[in-house]
């Protein structure tokens, strides 16, 4: 039905969606699509909905390199994304209303994202497994539009971007007591500008807070590629990297704490 008719799961306001995953050592119940095509699989019908000790299993847990360069190889920009996006993408669970909740989940094998945040306030993702989201362009653990959430707490591993946000006016998050294990395309934590959207502005999101988290791979950290509309502060995480410089990148109204840097006996380092 995913395939023929389009389905999307709709979940009504104030319903949780909840297994067993980590009691007596069960994996929690899979949920899973394997069609190309699922945009996305659960969507929510209102608001505080909640998915909770699940496993949400995509359809393409695969990078796709030749597909993108192929599709970038030359030509004009609109051939090539025509080119791109003829291979379909997918999304896990999709928030349009407020306090999407998502913990004690697995989450992974989704091409465009495993959580898709379009609109609303106080999401929350915590306590989860997010992996294997890394299509190349795309591919992101936790996605958000024009939203707010706190993401804390959770796993990362072989995503393109485990958080990303689209940097429209509205979009911001709190990251906190996260561990990005180590393997990623790109960069870690994202918040686009815009330059990205062709939007004519520099705006990258509204406010970002990064803290207390650990990055263990070789790829940058953080990176905001705008000008937040309120402000970034990063505070308390541990690097791999040997500087603040290797480990964030941004411009203005982004500040940096104290933050420790390198993978053994770490140094921690004032930003400034």
């Amino acid at each position: 039905r995913v395939l023929i008719d389009g389905l999307v799961i709709e979940v009504p306001a104030g319903v949780t969606l909840a297994s067993d995953r980590g009691r007596e050592g069960s994996p929690g119940a899979l949920l899973f699509s394997d069609e190309l095509k699922t945009r996305p699989l659960f969507q929510t019908a209102g608001s505080d909905v909640r998915f909770s000790g699940l496993r949400l299993r995509g359809p393409d847990p695969e990078r796709r390199l030749d597909h993108h360069r192929r599709s970038y190889s030359g030509g004009s920009r609109e051939r090539n994304q025509e080119h791109y996006y003829s291979l379909p993408t997918s999304d896990g669970v999709r928030a349009l209303h407020d306090r999407l909740s998502v913990d004690n989940c697995e989450l992974a094998g989704w091409s465009h994202a495993a959580v898709d945040l379009r609109r609303g306030d106080d999401h929350v993702v915590r306590h989860s497994f997010l992996h294997h989201n890394q299509r190349q362009g795309l591919g992101y653990g936790v996605c958000l539009d024009v939203a707010s959430a706190t993401i804390e707490r959770n796993l990362f591993d072989w995503n393109r971007h485990s958080i990303a946000g689209t940097g429209r006016p509205g979009c911001g998050y709190v990251a906190r007591h996260n561990v990005e294990r180590g393997v990623s395309l790109s960069h870690c934590f994202d918040m686009h500008g815009g330059r990205d959207r062709e939007d004519g502005t520099d705006i990258a999101g509204t406010r970002m807070v990064f803290e207390r988290n650990t990055f263990l791979g070789t790829a940058l950290s953080i990176k905001l590629r705008g000008v937040p509309e309120e402000s970034a502060h990063v505070e308390g995480n541990w690097f791999s990297h040997a500087d603040a410089l290797h480990s964030v990148r941004g411009g203005e109204r982004l500040s940096l704490g104290e933050n420790a840097y390198g993978l053994t006996e770490p140094a921690v380092k004032s930003g400034r």
